[in-house]
């Protein structure tokens, strides 16, 4: 499989809640090859504290994001780590939006690619949020978009759900400390009450409950840095099509504006982004269709790298919008 990593230097960006970016840079990474057409491209933007090497598991000729016939390219978010993030700004860091993320990817696409229309942006979660974005701002340039365990706009169940992570990552003696509750409590909403019964997280491998807590979630806040952790927290809680000039928060508004076929996946265990989000959103979209991923994994349903059952069902639905 052919690949390639680079950086896009956005410059010094005005954002959309004021404020400056400087020298903003987007890392990104490419999988596949750019028909003469540009005519094969997905964008698969990144989920909360992911990364590229996070996410890639998808991007394989045995999955629906297959580099063998797409142009496939992951655009890291602000406040990641790896693109502009406070752990590595000089200075306050400024609030950052999905919208300001997503009109950086745009100019990433076309400056650097010179494609001017995507055939499909695939996001799970937060990355489920900037393809929604892609759809309501980009209009006819984006063809389709998968919506997977997310939503249009951040619940308000969402967000108290963030206010806890938060106040814990706040009110913390230590940095460590902090991300390793951080991840205890994280751990509780990301998968099913059904999943801890059946102690389905044997099927990966862990030895206990114990052990599950701190080699998976403990572990996997631990290796970030909690001032990008609290940074894009604050993106997700403000996430909003049509929270910008062009819908001025007519939520139903931005979704009838939507022109891209829109497949919306929830998880019918997921905890946070729930299935009643997307039905409410669904009668105002032009081309879309809801099929929940019958899963006990909770939000995790929807990334599921061990989880071969629902990664074949996940698969199925996007290569038939692909076709579509």
């Amino acid at each position: 499989m052919r690949t390639s990593e680079g950086i896009f230097e956005c410059g010094d960006i005005a954002l959309q809640r004021g404020g400056t970016l400087r020298g903003a840079r987007i890392v990104y990474k490419t999988y596949g090859t750019l028909s003469p057409r540009r005519d094969n491209v997905i964008v698969y933007p990144t989920s909360y504290s992911a990364q590229h090497s996070d996410i890639e598991w998808l991007v394989d000729v045995r999955h629906c994001l297959d580099p063998s016939r797409y142009f496939i390219v992951i655009p890291n978010m602000f406040t990641n780590g790896l693109s502009t993030s406070p752990s590595t700004y000089d200075g306050p860091f400024p609030e950052v939006t999905t919208y300001d993320n997503v009109m950086q990817q745009r100019r990433l696409m076309n400056e650097l690619f010179g494609v001017e229309r995507v055939k499909l942006v695939y996001g799970w979660s937060m990355g489920a949020q900037q393809a929604y974005h892609w759809a309501a701002l980009f209009g006819a340039s984006v063809e389709r978009i998968v919506v997977n365990c997310g939503s249009a706009r951040t619940a308000p169940h969402n967000f108290v759900f963030l206010e806890g992570v938060r106040a814990t990552l706040m009110a913390a003696r230590t940095e460590e400390e902090g991300k390793r509750a951080m991840g205890r409590i994280y751990a509780g909403w990301a998968l099913s009450q059904t999943f801890y019964r059946r102690e389905m997280w044997r099927e990966l491998g862990f030895a206990s409950l114990e052990d599950f807590l701190v080699r998976s979630w403990e572990a996997g806040f631990v290796r970030r840095d909690s001032r990008d952790l609290l940074a894009q927290l604050r993106t997700w809680q403000m996430s909003d099509i049509s929270a910008n000039d062009l819908y001025r928060g007519d939520l139903e508004m931005a979704l009838a504006g939507i022109k891209a076929k829109v497949l919306l996946l929830p998880s019918a265990t997921d905890l946070y982004f729930r299935t009643d989000d997307n039905r409410a959103e669904l009668p105002f979209l032009a081309a879309g269709k809801l099929v929940e991923i019958d899963s006990l994994w909770g939000h995790r349903a929807g990334n599921p790298w061990a989880n071969e059952s629902d990664a074949r069902f996940i698969d199925a639905q996007v290569m038939a919008l692909l076709e579509a």
